[in-house]
């Protein structure tokens, strides 16, 4: 491989900061500015739930059905499965093609109903029909990934979790604040360095900040309130 290749792949996986980056990244500062000014905007579905008290169970069940799903869909589907059955048992009592039926159009919809239908199973089984307080506990739940297990307990229980979907895990290293290639490693990453006072906050904030200013495609840089501390690794087109 020529010297000429090498340089030009390194310098495509780690473009020049923008002007007034700091070295280490201020996450503090940032952390601080997106909670002053994310508000303004819709806030993520499941973090509203877990503000309005919602149980554990249906910050559970609302988070299966929000999967490669938009909230403004889960919005009304979810109120309209739990007003047929809020608890194990009475989602049991529907049945699987009565849930399918309920949560439709959900994305995966079918699977998505098999996929409670077991969860209410085991929550019966093993748990006496009550959401488990523990992240290995949830992993072990059909069809519950990390996000899904670490969303549950910040927003279900109030407890410390850093849930990383794809708005964390872009932004973070669009920042610059963490190199990795898929979310789960972001959330390790992000657990070995992000001061715990930032763990409960970071999802709602981030995807907040992902879906109205750091989009996937040409982010709103011009108008972000943290531009002047992003590496905007990756980004070749902004507005």
């Amino acid at each position: 491989m020529s010297m000429s290749t090498t340089n030009q792949e390194a310098a495509h996986a780690a473009p020049s900061p923008a002007a007034g980056v700091t070295d280490p990244f201020p996450i503090d500062a940032v952390m601080a500015t997106l909670r002053a000014t994310m508000p303004q905007f819709q806030q993520p579905l499941i973090d509203q739930m877990g503000v309005e008290g919602a149980t554990p169970f249906r910050v559970l069940i609302a988070t299966i059905l929000s999967l490669r799903t938009k909230d403004t869909l889960t919005a009304v589907v979810a109120p309209r499965l739990f007003a047929a059955a809020d608890t194990p048992e009475a989602m049991l009592a529907l049945g699987e093609e009565r849930i399918a039926e309920l949560i439709y159009p959900v994305g995966f919809y079918r699977n998505k109903a098999r996929s409670i239908v077991q969860i209410c199973r085991v929550l019966i089984e093993r748990y006496h029909g009550a959401v488990p307080a523990d992240l290995d506990a949830l992993l072990a739940l059909p069809g519950v990934g990390r996000k899904t297990a670490n969303l549950v307990l910040t927003a279900g229980f109030g407890l410390p979790g850093i849930c990383v979907d794809t708005h964390v895990h872009r932004i973070c290293n669009r920042w610059g604040y963490v190199q990795t290639r898929e979310p789960d490693a972001t959330e390790l990453a992000l657990r070995a360095k992000l001061p715990p006072e930032h763990w409960m906050a970071i999802n709602g904030l981030l995807v907040t900040l992902g879906q109205n200013i750091c989009l996937p495609v040409s982010p709103r840089c011009s108008v972000c309130p943290v531009a002047a501390a992003c590496a905007r690794v990756g980004v070749t087109r902004s507005r």
